[in-house]
């Protein structure tokens, strides 16, 4: 079993993990910035592009926050940014408007906690792709579980992955070329149904921190 951060719209690499084993979500864990707990990464017609959940910070005073604990700051008007985004990233995409039905509401309804929101994510992914998905989540933090294999070093946004991965057709492919490991969304929309095909090709990697 592996222990994984529950990320925005998770990349390939850490959506392919989840697919092939059995996961645990680290629900105990503290916040920490700079980390794919609120990011993701699409590709519109410029390149690699971030889009990001703004949270609210609490002040050192107030110590270290759990991330089950993390407010989304809903004071700015980060949903229809995103959502618009999408939208003009993958509206020419073969299977945007085949999906969007089910993606919309992530960017009408109002959610207040960071973590929850990416879980939904997830699941919405999930019911897209007809899969189940995992539920089961830590109760305590564990800095170094012997029960379970660490992989929540995949939540690093500054992790270097080479991965061993083929190429799929990327609405801007013909300029920017191909881009690995975005948010499964750029899969999706471009692969539709043969997303579960693609990720049943397990990635090889080799992770440089």
């Amino acid at each position: 079993m592996k222990l994984i951060h529950p990320t925005y719209f998770p990349n390939l690499l850490t959506f392919s993990y989840i697919m092939h084993h059995d996961i645990c979500w680290e629900a105990e864990d503290n916040y920490q910035k700079q980390t794919l707990r609120n990011r993701t990464y699409i590709a519109n017609d410029r390149g690699k592009h971030i889009l990001s959940i703004p949270i609210i910070h609490v002040g050192k005073a107030n110590g270290r926050q759990k991330y089950k604990d993390v407010l989304i700051d809903n004071s700015y008007a980060w949903q229809r940014q995103h959502w618009r985004t999408l939208q003009t990233a993958y509206r020419t995409s073969p299977f945007f408007e085949y999906y969007e039905d089910e993606i919309e509401p992530l960017y009408t309804q109002t959610f207040d906690k960071l973590q929850e929101f990416n879980l939904k994510t997830i699941g919405v992914i999930f019911d897209c792709l007809q899969l189940e998905m995992p539920t089961l989540k830590s109760t305590h933090f564990v800095d170094k579980p012997t029960d379970k294999e660490d992989y929540r070093f995949l939540v690093s946004a500054k992790l270097k992955q080479q991965l061993n991965i083929a190429p799929y057709v990327q609405v801007f492919s013909d300029r920017n070329g191909f881009i690995p490991n975005l948010s499964i969304l750029d899969a999706l929309f471009n692969l539709g149904p043969n997303t579960v095909e693609y990720l049943n090709h397990e990635f090889i990697i080799r992770v440089n921190d």
